[in-house]
């Protein structure tokens, strides 16, 4: 079939990188199969079952160089991938064939293979992660006093700084970060179970000594690269698929604050206060050349979406799981997982790219803060007139009364703020520093130092944990 008449994931053309493309490639997952079985055969061998060092150097030998075309003619007749490439193995390496896949179900291979994968591709996503804290860490020092429109209910608030609102974004990622290395610390191997996780058909191997079961199972493990401890202690067929329900929560997490972050960068943009880069020769919209589209936070945000869909998608199926397996987990799990790997990835490399360019408009942002700022002073002006002995209460029903006014005439009348004229001739506040009420730096509180506080306490310790992988460069996408 003509490639461009068939339907190939956006995810592999447009947007995914090739580093996590790689991970979940047929080429990783076939020859990890492969990988599978040698450390099968060999620890069979040093356990005493009769292999031979020609079964095992054929294995050896035979680790990447697949056969596709064979594996696809042999699962055309049976129907069964792992058996099609038991088979092609088995071709190329006629003395081990006898015994490749030895007392395994396929379970054995795809399982292991996939807590491999899911491994590798959070490893990778949290060095996605730290270089997004690590960048918006920056981006927080350099504008750490820069005063803003704070806003809460999307309506104007009290005055916050530019830096301050990225320590929350920033923060927002290192706690994602947190949970992705939980997983990751917590993930386990599946090993060598059997076919409903018994063990049996290895127990009859070695001639009923349960002693050297176990030990198969950790030779395994630890030749393929995990702490022997580091196994599910119990098994049905397959690992237990709760860990998907919790490893695709987290990529949810990570997700949503890409989804958060992104979403703010496209309402500072429409406030033309802080925009995403745009290069030159880029076009915003094909029928208005003005435009200035946020498309790369669109994109994040759109992607970030697809990851979070996928959280309950992943609790179906673990709820679904019939006594020792079912196998309507198979197909969906084909999807579910890489897709949301690559989504992700892709949704962090473009968080990546937006952060390290961002575009801060300084004069348009103090004209939106200061068109406000009588409004915004209003605690700052109530904490005045109650030391000078007003009656709180009371202070607060003037002001209001006054605000309103006053924000009804910018809003019908496009007439500039007045509420400070306004109090200026009411006796109540005759005796308050109205200017001294408006200082920009009294109304930004601690926020310079919570940015301080955030880089030494959070960011810091992530940069110290990453910091041969931050100086690698970034891989951008379309």
């Amino acid at each position: 079939m003509n490639p461009k008449e068939s339907y190939r994931s956006p995810l592999e053309t447009r947007y995914g990188s090739a580093a996590m493309r790689k991970i979940w490639s047929p080429q990783r997952k076939f020859s990890t199969w492969r990988r599978l079985w040698l450390a099968l055969a060999e620890a069979q061998r040093e356990l005493g079952l009769n292999i031979t060092p020609q079964q095992i150097d054929e294995l050896r030998t035979h680790l990447d160089d697949i056969d596709y075309e064979s594996a696809a003619k042999y699962e055309a007749d049976l129907h069964h991938d792992v058996m099609a490439h038991i088979h092609a193995l088995g071709d190329v390496a006629p003395a081990a064939r006898p015994i490749i896949h030895l007392g395994a179900t396929s379970q054995f291979v795809n399982c292991n293979t996939e807590l491999i994968l899911i491994r590798d591709s959070l490893q990778l996503i949290a060095i996605r992660v730290a270089r997004v804290v690590d960048a918006l860490g920056a981006f927080a020092t350099k504008y750490r006093e820069l005063p803003t429109l704070g806003l809460t209910h999307l309506q104007p608030a009290q005055p916050t700084t530019v830096g301050k609102r990225a320590a929350v974004w920033a923060y927002d990622f290192a706690i994602a970060l947190e949970e992705v290395e939980y997983r990751l610390e917590t993930l386990r191997f599946r090993g060598a179970k059997g076919a409903t996780g018994t063990q049996a058909s290895f127990l009859r191997l070695f001639d009923g000594e349960p002693e050297k079961v176990e030990q198969l199972d950790k030779l395994i493990t630890q030749k393929m690269g995990w702490p022997s401890e580091r196994r599910y202690v119990v098994t049905g067929q397959t690992y237990p698929r709760l860990v998907d329900a919790q490893v695709l929560n987290t990529l949810a997490v990570t997700a949503a604050a890409v989804h958060k972050y992104c979403n703010d960068i496209r309402l500072l943009a429409s406030r033309a206060e802080i925009l995403e880069p745009f290069e030159d020769e880029q076009i915003g919209s094909s029928a208005m050349p003005h435009k200035r589209n946020p498309m790369l936070c669109e994109r994040a945000t759109g992607l970030a979406r697809f990851v979070m869909a996928m959280a309950p998608n992943a609790l179906n199926t673990a709820a679904t799981q019939w006594l020792e397996r079912t196998l309507d987990d198979s197909a969906n799990r084909r999807l579910s997982l890489p897709e949301s790997f690559l989504a992700l990835d892709a949704a962090l490399e473009v968080v990546h790219q937006v952060t390290r360019g961002l575009v801060v408009c300084e004069e348009t942002i103090r004209a939106n803060l200061m068109a406000e700022l009588p409004f915004l002073a209003g605690e700052n002006i109530l904490i005045g007139a109650v030391t000078q002995g007003a009656d709180r209460q009371e202070a607060h029903k003037i002001l209001r009364r006054h605000s309103r006014a006053a924000a009804e005439r910018i809003r019908t009348q496009r007439g500039p703020n007045d509420l400070l004229e306004r109090l200026r001739r009411e006796p109540m506040f005759a005796k308050v520093d109205l200017d001294a009420a408006l200082e920009l730096s009294a109304m930004i509180g601690l926020a310079p130092r919570q940015v301080d506080r955030l880089i030494e306490q959070v960011v810091e310790p992530i940069r110290l944990r990453y910091a041969e992988k931050l100086q690698e460069k970034a891989e951008v996408g379309v």
